[in-house]
């Protein structure tokens, strides 16, 4: 009987440790990040695992030259576009999609697929490719020791999907094409009652669009509040645009006044910028001083 007690006790412990390490959070030797980065009109989000280098040779050994590599570790490697965009010159749909590569010495096979989970080259279907592009791979100065897929040199319409381990580089150029979508959208709610004047100015302003358009719209949201200095602002910056200096200089004094009201020195100091970049042009032509 005191055998049978000892033996159940011992099970009860061991069961109870083996609970407890199941309990434990040891870290992911390669852990998996997921990416969210607005771009666009969108985002792109990334979903990888990160291994590390620890010492040992990477491409060419770890992940050699030529075979099937999940772009990552462990799991699938995913990406999300938000909206339709073009990658080297290929269109791609919104969606999400598995991604894989193929990574050479001199240049790397990267393949966008329907499967979102491919992490084995069995697993793998050549029918199911959304899209396939061959890039040259670049050599970094700095060396990479965790695996990254990250969206670098973001621009309004463009960013770089870009994949760095060990002394390699890869990149990706994405476009998108939300100016044609966007600018339709402006048009359609520019005639409806509730209209974002300022947003819409704005827009045209920096895409370089119809700056009269854009000049009559940042009339309009000054009439709606007239003390905003940072609408003021960009009245100036049409005007400047348009080639009326004498124009911008008002406004981008009322702009400076406001501010200064309001004890907002960033346009303060934006607005002492834009009138001194104003005076410096060569066809700017100083107000004449009138005779007393």
């Amino acid at each position: 009987m005191k055998k049978s007690i000892l033996i159940a006790a011992f099970a009860t412990s061991l069961f109870a440790t083996q609970v407890n390490a199941q309990s434990i959070p040891f870290p992911q030797p390669s852990p998996t990040t997921t990416i969210s980065q607005n771009f666009a009109t969108s985002k792109i989000e990334l979903s990888y695992s990160r291994p590390s280098a620890k010492g040992r040779k990477v491409f060419g050994d770890v992940v050699p030259f030529g075979k099937f590599w999940r772009t990552g570790a462990n799991a699938a490697t995913t990406v999300t576009f938000g909206e339709d965009v073009k990658i080297n010159g290929t269109d791609v749909k919104a969606g999400k999609y598995g991604l894989i590569s193929f990574p050479g010495e001199t240049e790397w096979i990267i393949v966008l697929t329907k499967d979102l989970n491919v992490n084995s080259v069995d697993a793998y279907k050549q029918e199911n490719d959304v899209a396939r592009f061959t890039v040259k791979s670049e050599k970094l100065a700095d060396y990479v020791e965790t695996f990254s897929i990250e969206v670098n040199n973001i621009k309004n319409d463009a960013c770089d999907l870009t994949f760095e381990w060990e002394h390699t580089l890869v990149r990706l150029k994405v476009m998108s094409f939300y100016d044609e979508r966007l600018s339709k959208q402006i048009q359609e709610t520019m005639s409806k009652d509730s209209r974002p004047y300022f947003g819409a100015a704005n827009y045209y302003y920096d895409n370089n669009k119809d700056l009269g358009q854009a000049l009559t719209w940042v009339n309009k949201a000054i009439e709606a509040n007239p003390k905003a200095y940072w609408v003021w602002l960009l009245k100036a910056k049409i005007q400047k645009g348009m080639k009326d200096y004498a124009g911008a200089l008002e406004s981008s004094t009322k702009s400076y006044e406001l501010a200064k009201a309001d004890n907002d020195d960033a346009y303060m100091r934006n607005n002492e910028k834009l009138q001194a970049e104003i005076k410096a042009l060569p066809d700017f032509v100083p107000a004449k001083t009138k005779k007393k």
